[in-house]
């Protein structure tokens, strides 16, 4: 946004600071929504339009409107960096609080965020989880030690997101306003563990639920050149207690999923039976030549079903260090997915669940970001996508792996089978499975039925 219309927009901003918390205040009934929010009866903190929360987080980093090809030198922030030992311990409900995407009220704000069928953008509420991922960090982190009017000698980065599973989208309206509410979960030394939840207004008292996202956050030091410490968590009750547990456990689990992928290390035994299945169904019954293989009927070759695209980032985009937001590479994942996942399908799927988002390397403006979507599993009428985000520089010729997103939808009918035609390929097809089983909460088994994909669903069939 420039600033001229940031100047002539921050008046309406405040003016309806009075209708930016949509939560209900009153009553037990209203405050109990189906995601489980437990901080909602702890605390009514509301940060205001997520415009004036963007504004904040510039404040607090002391970041200065106008590009600079060179970004200004944070250096001098560096000796305000706290020791652990000098910060204190937070609860989770110190750092919860609401704020609301405001589209009901203006029609221009709008036109970012809607698309063909008048829905909401998936990958613009995407690009918003993640500043307001990074608003949540800055309400966790507090330095009492440091002197007035010096800027947060921190910097936010996204290290993963670990699942965003999606609900109702079909009743998502681009011109009513959302929702977005969450705290931080979990601490390490320099990083934390985020929930956030997301709904729309209805009517008075009335949400629906669109997603809940658990985000792992990095914080570094203020020139982003090395880790900085985090307030501790020290959860204040038993429910606190409760959700740190199940906070922690999650990250042992993925230093065990990190450690156990098909790219590291041997397939499990009923995985190579899977791979030998299709090996036998790709190679002609009379022919002993393993490289003459054949597709069989309403199936397509992985080979052929991926779609790229090339991104040249622009400075709006940008942080504090000239890098490019994790938002935007995200969103720009999201609409990718989407294409190839439309033309798999010929027709609109839903996003069912985003998992497992890596950030292996910084972007940096000058940057150019090329993105691959490929379908690596196909079961029923669920697509598992595969999109990798390669970074390209330009002046050497060389190009670096920088993300890798794992998105599932669901389509309205039964979809073509996707087959490797390779050895590399089928450890896609069985890391797909993989992704896909995770990200419908599917046991492991071989093979997998309908009635066993809407059992795990549940009470999700009305998406």
């Amino acid at each position: 946004m420039k600033r001229s219309t940031l100047m002539r927009s921050k008046d309406c901003l405040l003016l309806r600071t009075q209708l930016d918390c949509l939560w209900p205040k009153g009553g037990a009934v209203a405050r109990q929504f189906k995601m489980n929010e437990y901080f909602r009866n702890e605390s009514d903190h509301c940060s205001g339009v997520l415009d004036v929360v963007k504004e904040k987080i510039r404040e607090r980093i002391g970041l200065e409107y106008g590009y600079r090809a060179v970004p200004k030198s944070r250096e001098h922030l560096l000796k305000h960096q706290p020791k652990p030992e000098e910060l204190p311990a937070r609860s989770m409900v110190d750092s919860y609080t609401t704020a609301t995407l405001a589209l009901s009220t203006d029609v221009m704000f709008r036109e970012r965020y809607i698309n063909h069928l008048n829905r909401v953008r998936l990958g613009r509420l995407i690009e918003e989880l993640d500043m307001f991922a990074v608003w949540l960090c800055h309400r966790h982190i507090t330095v009492p030690q440091l002197p007035e009017g010096v800027a947060l000698p921190y910097s936010f980065v996204t290290l993963l997101v670990d699942k965003v599973e999606f609900s109702n989208i079909k009743y998502l309206k681009a011109n009513q306003d959302i929702a977005f509410s969450g705290f931080v979960s979990w601490t390490g030394k320099s990083s934390m563990e985020l929930i956030i939840y997301v709904r729309q207004h209805k009517a008075t008292n009335q949400f629906i639920d669109i997603t809940k996202a658990i985000f792992l956050m990095v914080a570094r030091n203020a020139t982003n050149t090395g880790p900085a410490p985090v307030n501790p968590l020290k959860p204040a009750n038993e429910k606190e207690q409760e959700i740190w547990q199940e906070a922690d456990a999650r990250q042992k689990q993925r230093r065990k999923d990190q450690a156990d992928t098909v790219f590291t290390s041997r397939p499990q035994e009923h995985e190579y039976a899977i791979m030998y299945g299709l090996l036998q169904r790709t190679t002609p019954a009379d022919s002993f030549d393993l490289n003459v293989r054949q597709l069989p009927p309403k199936c397509r070759w992985m080979s052929d079903s991926q779609r790229s695209t090339n991104i040249l980032p622009f400075p709006e985009s940008r942080n504090a260090q000239n890098t490019i937001f994790g938002g935007y590479i995200m969103r720009q994942a999201v609409e990718i997915s989407f294409i190839m996942a439309s033309i798999y399908v010929n027709g609109w799927p839903l996003l069912k669940c985003i998992s497992d988002i890596s950030f292996m390397k910084p972007v940096m403006v000058q940057s150019i970001v090329e993105m691959t979507a490929h379908v690596v599993y196909t079961s029923h009428n669920y697509i598992q996508i595969m999109t990798v985000a390669r970074l390209w520089n330009y002046v050497e010729g060389t190009s670096d792996i920088t993300n890798v997103f794992y998105l599932t939808y669901r389509a309205d009918k039964t979809v073509d089978e996707v087959l490797p035609g390779s050895y590399r390929e089928m450890l896609w097809y069985i890391h797909g499975r993989r992704k896909f089983l995770a990200a419908l909460n599917l046991q492991p088994q071989f093979p997998l039925s309908p009635e066993n994909i809407d059992a795990s669903q549940g009470n999700k069939q009305h998406n």
